[in-house]
């Protein structure tokens, strides 16, 4: 397997049923994305979870530390919600010797004009790049989670301040 990815929900998978904005987290879309692009590498999509990041606890990070870890594949994409992908990205840094790239969208990808397909190529090729550790990799920028926030406003990861 050249890539692993991990689903774990977020606004990537969203499904909207009204003009209410009513959604559920559906089935991961890297895999159609991956395959609508034609990607040439063998790239393995898991599903973990089915959550908004926002509804994420301490466990659910667990969870995804220990499917990482656990994964025998050296390089992993973790598709995740935008509103805590530093925090996740800030618990995985105790795994070490792989290449872990978290990313997501700020719109479903199943909606026309949705960054998914943008960020997930992306990470396809930070991940195949990137020396072992752990990235964020969203609006054509990686950032290292130890030192990034999002910004809401602007819809991007950015800097944080200094404290």
């Amino acid at each position: 397997m050249d890539i692993s990815v991990i689903a774990t929900g977020g606004t990537i998978d969203k499904i909207y049923f009204d003009a209410r904005s009513q959604y559920c987290v559906g089935a991961p879309q890297a895999g159609v994305i991956l395959e609508e692009a034609n990607v040439a590498l063998a790239c393995r999509v898991a599903s973990l979870l089915r959550k908004d990041s926002l509804d994420l606890d301490d466990a659910d990070r667990e969870r995804i530390r220990a499917a990482v870890a656990a994964d025998p594949c050296p390089r992993i994409i973790v598709t995740h919600g935008t509103d805590t992908m530093v925090q996740t990205a800030r618990v995985l840094r105790s795994i070490t010797g792989k290449t872990i790239v978290l990313t997501g969208a700020m719109q479903p990808a199943g909606q026309r004009l949705s960054d998914a397909a943008f960020n997930v190529g992306f990470a396809v090729a930070a991940v195949q790049l990137l020396p072992p550790g752990v990235y964020i990799a969203m609006n054509g920028c990686v950032h290292d989670p130890a030192t990034t926030r999002k910004n809401a406003a602007a819809a991007r990861f950015e800097p944080a301040d200094p404290d």
